[in-house]
């Protein structure tokens, strides 16, 4: 049976803090340039976004899931989720990253402000239980967290052609998902946000650094198979992830 978020208690018959998972897989997915959006596309027989839900779904620290689909795909969406059994809803997202997180935060309007979020982009079909855990763990003592990963590459700032700042490459690292909140420090970044004519985001954790600059944002360890399916290569390398090379045995020694 389904948790509903309004009905979700403790054995006393409390309402209980929650911990509720947001799959957005609002976007059409363009640059990899298929004809369906890439959280539809087939990573091992199965579509990405199914594995990005059952991540969740399976994860005895979330209590509940909600899927934000593009609205063309609702019923495609909602069929997906249907097996799942933390899945309490498939609703419609915006046309941005940004769009789909203010619908969810619309969706889970009324809840308290202690309740813990986790956003998550469904292209990333591989994230495990220990990265969740991670952030679970994190979100006991912040209220925001984001999973990183180092930089491998020098990242420099570029103007004009021109190369204007190279930051030391050991105090960098590349964002991941699932990013992690209290309810309430989330909800009222958002709110600043969208007050904001010039909002510009391409994350959760950025419209909370941005708009809530004195909340510190916690920062968990992420793994390099929690990729972002974004081009055609990342099909080829998804696939691979999915079904890794067998082991051979090293050769004998006389």
């Amino acid at each position: 049976m389904r948790s509903d978020l309004n009905t979700l208690r403790d054995g006393m018959g409390n309402m209980a803090e929650q911990t509720i998972a947001v799959v957005l897989a609002g976007g059409t997915g363009r640059r990899v340039g298929a004809p369906t959006p890439k959280q539809l596309i087939e990573v091992a027989g199965r579509p990405i976004l199914a594995h990005a839900v059952a991540a969740f779904d399976g994860h005895p620290g979330i209590d509940a899931v909600l899927v934000v689909m593009a609205a063309e795909h609702l019923r495609t969406a909602a069929a997906l989720a249907a097996p799942f059994g933390k899945v309490t809803g498939v609703i419609e997202g915006g046309d941005t990253r940004t769009a789909s997180s203010v619908a969810a935060l619309k969706a889970l309007d009324g809840r308290p402000d202690g309740t813990r979020v986790l956003f998550h982009d469904a292209a990333r079909p591989f994230v495990d239980a220990a990265v969740i855990g991670r952030v679970l763990d994190a979100l006991k003592g912040y209220d925001a967290v984001a999973v990183g990963v180092p930089s491998s590459d020098t990242i420099v700032a570029v103007e004009d052609g021109l190369v204007t700042g190279m930051p030391p490459r050991e105090s960098l690292c590349r964002f991941q998902t699932p990013q992690g909140f209290r309810l309430g420090t989330v909800r009222a970044a958002y709110e600043l946000a969208l007050a904001d004519p010039g909002l510009r985001a391409t994350d959760d954790c950025g419209i909370v650094h941005r708009y809530l600059p004195e909340v510190p944002i916690r920062v968990v360890e992420g793994d390099e198979r929690n990729l972002k399916v974004t081009h055609p290569l990342d099909i080829v390398l998804a696939e691979h992830l999915a079904h890794p090379a067998p082991a051979t045995d090293p050769p004998e020694t006389m």
